[in-house]
C-alpha cells in the first residue's frame, strides 16, 4: 500500500501568478530614467550628470542583467501559503520540513480508513516501512453509530494506534491529524453529524499525541473530495505543472456519493453556468506547480453505490426486487431506513434491473438548462481534453475485480464500460448458491447485490455521465510512484495541503 516517487519536479507546488518579468523590468527602468532627468536638472550634480550621459551605454548594459537576476530570485523564493478557492484546497509552499508526516482519516459511509504519509522537503513521498504509506481500514464507518456519537469516536482508536506506531515519537507533536467525513455522515444530517464530529475532536484531544485542530475534523463537501482526488491522482502520475490537456479526469464512486473532476480550458470555464445561491460553483481555480488549472468538479449526493441500492429498491416495480440474486430474502439498511431486499420469485432480470437503475438516477427530474448535462440537470463541464483520459476509482475497481473481469493484482486496468454490462448479464442469471462459488472475492453481505451493483455502474457511466460503451477508461486502485504503489484516494491530496500549509 505504499509508493515512493522521487519527483524533483514537485518543488513549486501551488502559487499565484506574479507580474511578468518584462513588466517589472520596464517599470524599474522608466523610474531610473526619470530620476536621472531630475538629477541632471540639479546644478550641483552637473558634472556627475555629464559622466552619466557619457557612460549611459555601459550603465545600462550592467543594470539590466542585475534587474533580471533580482527579479528571478524574487519570484523563485518560497512563498507563504496563499488561499486558493478550490473547495478547501489552499496554495502550497515550495518546501516543507524534511521528514514531515501527515495522518488523514477517511471516514466514509462503508468504513473508516487511516492513511499516514511522509514527505521530503520538496513534497516527494518518502517510504514508511516497506511502502510509501501506512493504510489501514475497518468497518463499520462513523455513520453506523448515529445513536452513539462517543462510540463512533472510539471506533477510530485502533486506527489511531497503528498510525502513531509508525511516526517517530519526537515528530508526533508536530504531525497534523485530519478527519474528513464524507457522504455517510452527510446523509445523517447536520445535528447528528455535528455530535459525532465533536466526540471525534474530544477523542483526538484526549487520546492522541498528534497535532490536532478543531477545523481539521469536518465533513468534507463533495467538491473538496473531488478536488483532493484529482490532485492525488495527477500528483502520483507526475502530471502537475503540465497543461490541462495532459492531466487526467477522475470519477470516484464512494458509498454515498460519486464525484467527477477534470481540468477544462479557460474558455470553457468562462462560459460555465452560474448556480443558484447556496450551491457550489462548478469550476475551481487552482495554481499547481506553477500552472493555473480550471477544475470542473461536481459531487452527486445519494448516487454512491450503497446509496444507489436504496434508490433502486425504491423504484423497482416488482413487489420483490428484480435486481437481487435468487434465493435471498432479507432487508437492506442505509441512511437510517430499512427496505425489503427479497429476490423476485423469477430471479433477477438484467433488463428489469436496468430499467430500475435508469429510473433511480433520474429521480431528480430537474430539467437541463445548459447545453450539456449529465443527470439531474447538472452541467457536465463541456468535456474536452482534460476528460478524454478518465481514471475511475473506488467501487468501480472493487466490483470489477470481484466480478472477475479484471485482474485484482493489477493496480491499474484499462477497460470499457460495456464490460460492466457483460459482467452484469452473467451475474444476473446466477442464484445465491452458485454466486458464492463463482465469485469468491465478493464479501458475504455484498453478494445479494452484485447484479444490482454492476447494472448500476454501467448505467452511471453510460446514461449518467454519457460515456460511450466502447471507450477506454482506466480502473485504478493504486498508482505506481517510483518503485512503489500507493492508494489512489483523496487523503493524499489533503495530506499535501495540510503538511505544506501548517508550518
Amino acid at each position: 500500500m505504499s509508493e515512493t516517487v522521487v519527483d524533483d519536479s514537485l518543488q513549486s507546488q501551488i502559487r499565484y501568478r506574479s507580474s511578468s518579468g518584462v513588466d517589472l523590468q520596464a517599470t524599474d527602468l522608466e523610474y531610473a530614467v526619470k530620476m536621472r532627468k531630475i538629477t541632471r536638472s540639479q546644478e550641483q550634480l552637473s558634472t556627475f550628470s555629464d559622466k552619466v550621459r557619457r557612460n549611459r551605454g555601459v550603465i545600462l548594459a550592467v543594470s539590466i542583467p542585475i534587474l533580471i537576476v533580482s527579479f528571478v530570485i524574487y519570484v523563485s523564493s518560497p512563498p507563504n501559503a496563499v488561499p486558493v478557492d478550490a473547495g478547501g484546497l489552499v496554495a502550497l509552499r515550495n518546501e516543507v520540513e524534511e521528514g514531515s508526516y501527515a495522518v488523514i482519516f477517511d471516514a466514509g459511509s462503508s468504513g473508516s480508513r487511516v492513511h499516514v504519509y511522509s514527505f521530503d522537503r520538496n513534497l516527494n513521498l518518502l517510504p514508511i516501512g516497506n511502502g510509501l504509506e501506512l493504510f489501514v481500514q475497518k468497518k463499520p464507518g462513523l455513520s453506523a453509530y448515529a445513536s452513539n456519537p462517543k462510540e463512533a469516536a472510539e471506533s477510530l482508536n485502533s486506527l489511531l494506534q497503528e498510525a502513531e506506531d509508525v511516526i517517530p515519537s519526537d515528530l508526533q507533536k508536530k504531525t497534523p491529524v485530519r478527519v474528513g467525513a464524507t457522504a455517510g455522515l452527510r446523509a445523517l444530517g447536520v445535528e447528528t453529524s455535528d455530535k459525532i464530529l465533536e466526540e471525534v475532536r474530544d477523542f483526538l484531544k484526549e487520546k492522541s499525541s498528534l497535532r490536532s485542530n478543531l477545523e481539521w475534523v469536518t465533513v468534507l463537501d463533495g467538491t473538496q473530495e473531488g478536488a483532493y482526488q484529482w490532485v492525488t491522482i495527477n500528483y502520483l502520475l507526475g502530471n502537475l505543472g503540465k497543461g490541462y490537456e495532459n492531466t487526467v479526469g477522475v470519477v470516484d464512486l464512494g458509498g454515498g456519493s460519486v464525484q467527477m473532476a477534470y481540468a477544462i480550458s479557460e474558455d470553457d470555464a468562462l462560459t460555465a453556468p452560474k448556480l443558484t445561491d447556496g450551491e457550489d460553483t462548478y469550476v475551481k481555480e487552482l495554481f499547481l506547480k506553477g500552472t493555473k488549472y480550471f477544475l470542473y468538479v461536481h459531487s452527486y449526493m445519494n448516487f454512491g453505490l450503497l446509496a444507489a441500492r436504496a434508490e433502486i429498491l425504491k423504484t423497482d416495480d416488482d413487489p420483490a426486487s428484480s435486481c437481487i440474486l435468487a434465493g435471498y430474502n432479507g432487508t437492506y439498511k442505509y441512511g437510517g431506513a430499512e427496505l425489503d431486499a427479497s429476490a423476485s420469485k423469477d430471479g433477477p432480470s438484467y433488463m428489469k434491473c436496468r430499467t430500475a437503475a435508469v429510473e433511480a438516477i433520474s429521480f431528480n427530474k430537474r430539467a437541463c438548462t445548459h447545453m450539456k448535462c449529465t443527470f439531474g440537470g447538472v452541467w457536465n463541464g463541456g468535456g474536452g481534453d482534460g476528460q478524454k483520459n478518465l481514471f475511475v476509482a473506488s467501487y468501480f475497481y472493487d466490483r470489477a475485480a470481484e466480478a472477475g473481469f479484471i485482474d485484482p493484482t493489477e493496480p491499474e486496468v484499462i477497460v470499457k464500460p460495456k464490460e460492466f454490462k457483460a459482467a452484469a448479464f452473467e451475474v444476473c442469471e446466477t442464484n445465491m448458491e452458485d454466486a458464492g462459488k463463482n465469485y469468491p472475492r465478493v464479501e458475504t453481505e455484498n453478494l445479494p447485490y452484485l447484479c444490482m451493483d454492476l447494472v448500476y455502474q454501467y448505467t452511471l457511466l453510460v446514461d449518467g455521465f454519457g460515456l460511450v460503451p466502447s471507450q477506454n477508461i482506466t480502473l485504478v486502485k493504486q498508482v505506481k510512484y517510483g518503485d512503489y504503489l500507493t492508494e489512489a484516494a483523496w487523503p493524499l491530496g489533503s495530506a499535501i495541503e495540510v503538511v505544506s500549509s501548517s508550518f
